[in-house]
Order: C-alpha cells, then sequence, then structure tokens
C-alpha cells in the first residue's frame, strides 16, 4: 500500500490542469479533494476499495506542497525564500513528529480507521484556513498547461529532480523498515515504537529548518555537502541498531535528511522559469518516488533472503549520472554481497551525486535471520572447503 500511495503523489495532472488557476483557488481545491480522499478512506468497505481511496487522497500531495511553496516564496525577500519553503515542508516534519506516532497509537489502541478519520479532519480545517486567511492575489502570473508542459525540455529542472528521487530512497528504506528493526534486531518492547517514529520526526523538524537556513547561504552548494551527511549517517546505521539508545540516536540523525527537500524545492524556483507550478509539484513527485523506491528495494533485498552484516553490506545503489550534477563510479563484490561507492565532489556546486542507500535499512533486519540460521527461503548454508561441491 505505501509504494501504491506514493506512486499516486506522482501524478502532476492537478498541477497541469491547474496552471491557469489562482495559486489560492488551487490550493483550496487541493486541498478538499484530499480530506475527502481520507474520509472516504476512513469509511473503505474492504482492503480493495480503501487502496483505490488511498489512490485518490494521494493525488493532491505534490501539486499541494508544491503550490504552496511559492505562495510562501512570494511573501519574502529573495534571501529568505529557502527559510519559508522549510516552514511550509515543516508540516511533513509535523507529521513525523506527531501524526505518525498519534496514528499508530490510534491504530494500537482503538481502529486504523480513527487514524484515517483524524486526517481527514485536518484536511478540511486546513481547507477552512486557507478559505479565511490567504487572500487572492490577481497580479500572480498564470502559465498555459502547455507552455508548463514545454519548459521541461531543459534539462536544469530534470538534475534536481534526479537527485530527490535517489537521494531521498535510503532515508525511506530506514524509516519503512524501523519497526521490524526495533523488534527483531534491537529486540525492544512494541512500546517503543511510536517513541521511535517521535524521534525520527524530531529529526526531521530540526534538519527540514537547517535545509532551508543552509540553502540561504550556501545555495546549491548546500546539496552536495547534505548528499554527504547522507551517505554518512546510512553507512554508519547497522552499527547503531544494536541498543535502542543508539537506535534513537541514528534515527535523529538519519531524519536529518529531510533538510534535502527545501534546499532542492527552491532552487528548482530558480531554474523553472515559464513552469515554477509544475516544477514545485514535480518535485515532490521526485520525493515521493524516493519513497517508493527505498521500500521497494529493501522488501527486494529481505525476500531474496540476502545477509547482511558491517563486513559484507548489501547496499543497493541507484547511481544517475548527469553532465554537471552527477559524477559516481562503483565497485561491487558479488562473493561478498559487498558494493561500495567512491563519491567524488569536485566542485561541490558543479558535480552532486546522489545515491539511495538502502542497505542500512535491510541488513540488520536480515542479520537477525542469520543469526537464527534461517533466512526466508530456508536454512543459510555456508559453503566451506568441505561441502562445497566444486571442492
Amino acid at each position: 500500500m505505501r509504494t501504491r500511495w506514493a506512486l499516486s503523489w506522482e501524478r502532476r495532472s492537478w498541477a497541469i490542469g491547474g496552471a491557469r488557476l489562482y495559486r489560492r483557488h488551487l490550493l483550496i481545491l487541493l486541498m478538499s479533494f484530499y480530506a475527502l480522499g481520507n474520509i472516504a478512506s476512513a469509511l473503505a468497505p474492504g482492503y480493495g476499495s480503501l487502496l483505490v481511496f488511498r489512490f485518490i487522497a494521494g493525488l493532491p500531495h505534490g501539486a499541494y506542497f508544491g503550490v504552496a511553496a511559492l505562495v510562501a516564496a512570494s511573501l519574502v525577500p529573495f534571501n529568505k525564500r529557502a527559510k519559508v519553503v522549510s516552514l511550509v515542508m515543516m508540516g511533513l516534519t509535523l507529521a513525523l513528529l506527531i501524526g505518525n506516532p498519534l496514528a499508530t497509537i490510534l491504530g494500537q489502541h482503538l481502529d486504523w480507521r480513527y487514524a484515517f478519520g483524524f486526517v481527514g479532519a485536518i484536511a478540511a480545517l486546513t481547507g477552512l484556513m486557507i478559505v479565511l486567511f490567504l487572500p487572492l492575489n490577481r497580479q500572480e502570473e498564470r502559465q498555459s498547461p502547455f507552455s508548463e508542459i514545454r519548459a521541461f525540455n531543459r534539462p536544469e529542472i530534470w538534475y534536481p529532480l534526479a537527485i530527490g528521487s535517489i537521494g531521498f530512497a535510503g532515508m525511506f528504506c530506514v524509516f519503512s523498515y524501523m519497526a521490524p528493526t526495533l523488534l527483531e534486531v534491537t529486540g525492544v518492547n512494541p512500546f517503543w515504537i511510536p517513541i521511535a517514529l517521535a524521534v525520527f520526526g524530531l529529526g526531521g523538524f530540526v534538519g527540514n529548518i537547517l535545509g532551508g537556513w543552509l540553502f540561504d547561504r550556501l545555495q546549491f552548494r548546500s546539496v552536495g555537502w547534505m548528499l554527504l551527511w547522507s551517505i554518512s549517517m546510512l553507512l554508519l546505521y547497522p552499527y547503531a541498531t544494536e541498543t535502542i539508545w543508539t537506535m534513537l540516536v541514528m534515527c535523529f540523525l538519519v531524519a536529518l535528511m529531510v533538510g534535502l527537500g527545501p534546499a532542492l524545492q527552491t532552487h528548482l524556483m530558480d531554474v523553472a522559469h515559464g513552469a515554477q507550478t509544475l516544477a514545485a509539484a514535480s518535485h515532490h513527485a521526485a520525493f515521493n518516488v524516493a519513497n517508493a523506491l527505498g521500500p521497494w528495494l529493501g522488501g527486494m533485498a529481505i525476500s531474496a533472503g540476502l545477509g547482511c552484516s558491517p563486513q559484507g553490506m548489501l547496499v543497493p545503489q541507484p547511481p544517475l549520472p548527469g553532465s554537471r550534477y552527477f559524477y559516481w563510479h562503483g565497485v561491487s563484490s558479488p562473493a561478498q554481497s559487498v558494493s561500495t561507492t567512491t563519491l567524488r565532489l569536485a566542485r561541490i556546486p558543479d558535480r552532486v551525486a546522489g545515491f539511495a542507500f538502502t542497505g542500512g535499512a535491510v541488513c540488520q533486519y536480515n542479520t537477525y535471520q542469520e543469526q537464527h540460521h534461517a533466512t526466508p527461503h530456508g536454512p543459510t548454508i555456508r559453503l566451506t572447503k568441505e561441502n562445497d561441491p566444486e571442492q
């Protein structure tokens, strides 16, 4: 369901069709649609209809956050745009900090329908606040849908989208497999799951603010430094899952990667001339491609029974080279399930590499399987000189 919901965010028809609308009217329409989708999810009679309603509820997200960021940036001086974009994105981080743990508690003690109903009520309240407090700007520039689409012929729009599609995947994989890692690797009581989710949300909250602050000072160079931070934390993650305290610290540090969001969003505003609405929505589509890509790769690794340890870590990395923004060089060792990458950031403003390091999330889950001498496909057989059939 997570993959289907996330992929639905990629639908940019809202932004294309709403290019001629005033942004205030488009925000009201998007939030109303989102509220109805969540209320319908709470009332869904079965799993099939729930999937349909979750898909529908996911459609407005990318366009809504993109347009909201554009509206906020238009209200402040040029050198404060990234800061206000991070304030808009704060809604996502507050969802991680408060909403996700609260939804988990509601699901554990009441029923999953209450979680969707709660989200629908918050969305309806948000739409009402837009109606009451956001003025209509009749001087704002509006584009035709076709002119926004034509602007996507420029590669400088696609490079930041590619960075977002890949650079966030590792964080989402860690987040998706956090609960089984806590239960089966760290070995804690389920009581700790909402706490870990809240710590992750706190890290996202702080990272979001830091990302906006950093971009206002370093501009696009900040993206390179945030990607280096992401790589470092995801490589350290497997070593931190043995105790609850190190796990909580690592949850906070991994979640700081959220700071990449406002930086890429603001950069798109600079390069997407004539297509700002569609580009802003596409940024969130890329964000949610990563939301689907990370858990999907992690699930594939777990299903394949690929064992993992700090000495032999499977790290799926979909590298995406670009003429000025991406540089990569990969070396793999199939015999030990090792995939390492040498990242070179020569002149960070010109070359930025984005990688999805998902192995950190799945490796400790599979280490648990190894320790119990079993994988999803049966016992783990380690070849030695005595039992190797080729010897």
